[in-house]
């Protein structure tokens, strides 16, 4: 049993988590660093980026499009060499918008030790049609107590972007209102 909202009769039937769920993988190069001669986090972002939009539109089935990153965290610098793998899930759904998880891990491409954590993110994506306006997407179904999880703390980050959107129109109202150039 999940949070999630009810929805109407007749509505998209819902996906389990691992429906999804997707790793990409990638060797970084030369032409993937920085000029501290690690990969640049650009490149990772993008990686991020391409994993947890695969992950939507599979999940949504259709088109989806980027409309926030939120708390994209680099753990350990990632170099050239190493074989990263950016895996992604849907952690939560509203009417037409997700909240892909994505971490991201390193190893190096020729040894055979473990891979480790080098970063995280939480996108949000909006499915939009043909005509890019939203459409529905069908609830995702947590499956294990992870997943479980997952979507209660992705709750909690929705309640949290909702309150820091709504603060900051007020203030920028309220800033207008007195007559104070808000740009």
């Amino acid at each position: 049993m999940t949070d999630q909202a009810p929805r109407p009769e007749g509505d998209i039937p819902g996906k389990p988590t691992a429906a999804s769920r997707t790793t990409l993988s990638h060797i970084m190069t030369g032409s993937d660093t920085n000029l501290l001669g690690t990969v640049h986090g650009g490149v990772i972002m993008k990686l991020v980026d391409d994993a947890a939009g695969a992950v939507a539109g599979r999940h949504s089935g259709g088109p989806a499009v980027t409309a926030s990153m939120d708390e994209m965290v680099f753990l350990e610098p990632v170099r050239v060499g190493d074989l990263v793998h950016v895996r992604a899930q849907v952690n939560w759904t509203g009417r037409s918008s997700m909240e892909v998880g994505v971490r991201v891990m390193a190893e190096r491409w020729n040894e055979s030790t473990p891979a480790q954590q080098v970063g995280s993110a939480y996108l949000v994506f909006a499915a939009v049609d043909g005509d890019g306006k939203p459409r529905p997407v069908p609830p995702v179904i947590p499956e294990t107590e992870r997943d479980k999880r997952r979507y209660q703390e992705a709750q909690i980050r929705r309640t949290h972007r909702l309150a820091r959107r709504r603060a900051i129109k007020e203030l920028r109202e309220k800033r207008i209102a007195d007559g104070i150039d808000v740009d």
